[in-house]
Order: C-alpha cells, then sequence, then structure tokens
C-alpha cells in the first residue's frame, strides 16, 4: 500500500479519523505482536480471538494507528467502525485501485497453494503470499502487502460458500482467474456440488470483458457463458495447455510433458506428487493468458519449492510426507498414490477430512478402501474420524492423539519406510510430522 495520513485514508473509506495527529501509515497488520513504526493495526475477530482485546498491545508495541469497533479506545490515532474486517477489505480495494501490475486470481478445492506457487515461480519479479493467506483476512493482507515494483500480483482466494469469492472481488480485480479444479470439499456449507460449482465461478464472473479465464478442461460445470477468453489446461486432448506422461521418481518428483500451442517442453518438478502435473498445467495457463512465452513459464515452474507443511519430504533412516496443512478426498487421495510409488512399506496417519456434510463417511471409508488397494502397510486414524479405518479394515488402528499416533509409529516403522500424515488443520497433526521429521534428522 502506499503511504498516506491516516486522515487520507479514512477519508478514501468515507469513514473518519479520530486523535490522528498527522499520522503517516506506511503498512497494514492484524497481527498485535507484528507491528511497528508506521503500521495501521487492524482489529479482527476469528474463530478464538478477538483483535480488539490486543488494541493496547498493538500500541504498546509501535503501532502507529489502530483500527476497532471499541469506542473506549482513546487517546491513540484511530478509526472506529463497527465491521473491522469490512475495512481491512476497503482498505485493500484502495490498494488495489492504485496498482498497475497484471493480478491473477486462483481457487478451486485443492490445489490453490501449489498452482500459486508454482505461477509465482514462473512469472518473473511476481508477488505471492508466501503462505496460504487466502480467507478474508489473508487475501486483502496479500494485497496489501504487494510490493510496488512487483511485476505481477498472485492472489490465492478461498472460499466455504456462495458469495465470499464475491466479496473479496473488489479488493482483488483479477485480470485473469484459475480455477483449478471442482472437488467435494466443505460440502458442508456449500450444499450441493452445484453450489460449489457456482461459488467458484464466482471468480470467473468478476473478470471484466477482456478478463482471461482458465479452467480445467474436463470440468464441464465450468464451462458457461464468459464473455472474454477461456484457456483451459487438463489431461485431455482438447486442452489448449495438455500435459500428460507424468512420472514419479523415488522421492515421489514428477517428471512430465507439458504442450501448448506446438511448443512443447519436459518439466521436472521440485515439488513432490503426479498431481501437480496439472496445477503446473495451470500455472502455465494462466502465464500465457499474461502473455508470458512458453520456455519461461515451464523453466520457471521448475524452480517452484512449495509451501510449509504441503509435500514437504524428510529423509533418513526412514522417510516423512509432511502433507498436514489441510485434508479433502482429493487431496487425501492424490498424497497416498504419490507416497504409494515411493520405496519402502507405506505407513499413513490420517485424521478427519473436515466439512464433508452428506458425504463425510462415505469419503472417509473410501479413502480407507483406496489404502488397501494402493497396498498400504498401515494406516494410523486419529481421534474421532468416521469411516477410514472401517474401509482400511485389518490394515488400520485409530488411536485418541497425536502423541499415541507417534508412539505407534515408532513402534512400527522399520528403515526405509515412507510415512504420510495428512490431515485436516483441525486434527493438528502437523506437529506429529514435525515431530517425525525430527526423528528422522536424529
Amino acid at each position: 500500500m502506499k503511504r498516506r495520513s491516516l486522515a487520507t485514508l479514512a477519508a478514501q473509506l468515507g469513514l473518519e479519523a479520530l486523535d490522528h495527529k498527522g499520522v503517516v501509515i506506511d503498512r497494514v497488520t492484524t497481527d498485535s505482536r507484528d507491528v511497528g513504526p508506521g503500521d495501521l493495526f487492524v482489529a479482527v475477530a476469528g474463530e478464538s480471538f478477538d483483535g480488539n482485546d490486543f488494541v493496547a498491545d498493538a500500541v504498546a508495541n509501535g503501532a502507529a494507528a489502530v483500527v476497532t469497533n471499541r469506542t473506549d479506545v482513546t487517546g491513540v490515532p484511530r478509526i472506529v467502525a463497527a465491521d473491522t474486517l469490512e475495512v481491512l477489505r476497503n482498505v485493500a480495494v484502495v490498494a488495489r485501485s492504485e496498482m498497475t501490475m497484471p493480478v491473477v486470481a486462483i481457487t478451486g478445492s485443492s490445489g490453490k497453494t501449489s498452482t500459486k506457487d508454482l505461477l509465482a515461480a514462473a512469472l518473473p519479479n511476481a508477488w505471492a503470499s508466501p503462505r496460504s493467506f487466502n480467507n478474508e483476512v489473508g487475501v486483502p493482507l496479500t494485497v496489501l502487502n504487494t510490493p510496488a515494483d512487483a511485476s505481477y500480483l498472485v492472489a490465492e482466494v478461498g472460499s466455504r460458500g456462495r458469495g465470499h469469492i464475491r466479496y473479496l472481488m473488489p479488493a482483488v480485480r483479477p485480470d485473469v482467474s484459475v480455477v483449478t479444479n471442482l472437488g467435494v470439499v466443505h460440502l458442508e456449507t456449500f450444499g450441493t456440488t452445484d453450489d460449489l460449482a457456482d461459488a467458484k465461478y464466482e471468480l470467473v464472473e468478476a473478470l471484466g470483458t477482456d478478463g482471461v479465464a482458465v479452467l480445467p478442461a474436463g470440468e464441464t460445470r465450468l464451462h458457461r457463458d464468459h464473455p472474454g477468453p477461456t484457456i483451459t489446461f487438463g489431461h485431455e486432448d482438447n486442452a489448449d495447455v495438455w500435459v500428460g506422461n507424468v512420472v514419479l521418481d523415488a522421492g515421489g518428483f514428477p517428471t512430465f510433458d507439458v504442450r501448448s500451442g506446438g511448443e512443447s517442453a519436459t518439466v521436472r518438478l521440485a515439488v513432490a506428487g503426479a498431481h501437480q502435473a496439472l496445477n503446473s498445467a495451470a500455472a502455465v495457463a494462466a502465464g500465457q493468458a499474461l502473455g508470458v512465452d512458453f520456455g519461461t513459464l515451464t523453466s520457471g515452474i521448475q524452480s517452484a519449492t512449495g509451501s510449509q507443511w504441503r509435500m514437504e519430504i524428510h529423509r533418513g533412516r526412514f522417510t516423512v510426507v509432511n502433507d498436514a496443512y489441510n485434508a479433502n478426498p482429493d487431496s487425501v487421495e492424490a498424497a497416498m498414490r504419490t507416497v504409494a510409488d515411493m520405496p519402502g512399506r507405506h505407513i499413513a496417519v490420517l485424521g478427519t477430512m473436515a466439512e464433508l456434510g452428506p458425504i463425510e463417511v462415505s469419503e472417509h471409508e473410501r479413502i480407507g478402501r483406496l489404502a488397501v488397494d494402493l497396498g498400504f502397510a498401515a494406516i494410523i486414524t486419529v481421534g474421532d474420524e468416521p469411516g477410514i479405518a472401517r474401509g482400511a479394515g485389518a490394515i488400520a488402528r485409530n488411536v485418541s492423539d497425536a502423541d499415541e499416533a507417534f508412539s505407534v509409529v515408532q513402534r512400527v516403522v522399520d528403515d526405509g519406510d515412507t510415512v504420510l500424515v495428512k490431515a485436516s488443520r483441525a486434527v493438528g497433526l502437523e506437529q506429529l510430522a514435525l515431530r517425525l521429521a525430527a526423528e528422522v534428522r536424529g
């Protein structure tokens, strides 16, 4: 965000700056621990905290000004508003209106973060959030933290229901919109698969008539009446960007062929998983929508390293695959198929896949059966998960928590085995993955 006075910013938002004393704002944050001179602390309420409770901490830590819903806050430069989350989005709207670089927005049931990482590596001088900042707080912060000299902005946009993406679009205003896929994630909140498709398509609806939609070739629910150009990607022969001949090495890293417009390349990624080939095709298609040449894109994606806790591979006496950032049926299946192609016996530590609604039990049981079909030696399920153990039968064992899972893995793992750790964040298995990675290093 460009530097400006608190009074100017408040006026741009149609609000009033109180006790502003000529204060100038350089940066915006929602973390009271991460503030300094020139920072505006926006107090938003999260699922387990209310940032308005930390206004005094933010000021003590150096915040130049605050946005709060508390009328009893006095004596500090501030903007008082009932909906501070909306203020955060609207500050990003102001910042976006002053940007001149092209903006790519990415959504989908899975693969958003990986596609963002691949595209950011492929585009020269691109800016993308280093983490999965894709919600009502993270998307505005991604926009607001974009360096002024960036040549491209790549924004990841999540959704848990109709209207979520539409709400964020004034702060993003994409030139290119990418939908990676439609799975069955969040059906508890979406309701139906048609509602899911409609919600994801909001990203395409945000495009102007010159904006480019990048869509999976085989996903007919997304092929609608977008007035601007569309580029498709996928394994299908009719895809504008075709990807195929995917081969995994012993470490789970894919090599594959990409073709587009008469050009072709063989690509080897530094991020694991056969599913990364499709994510790469989506990234190449988005880059071509921006006019970047094919060779630059296919060379650039090979330098992508991926985000934390997403198919991170730790090798030692045995191998740990830390894919514990999140989980849905498609991403769990992709991770399991990747691990199944890696050396040694295969063990998976799995937890609940959250927010699947009416298909929760059937999808968990399907994953259990898949583990058997792929030849996994053991499945350890954690907590009250609804069905993986039933589907996996004799190879499954259910434990109460991550500590017990760690003990079981220690007992059953042999030299040369590969252990996958994956679950929705609510289960907290990322800490188990880190403990196992430390065990490997030890």
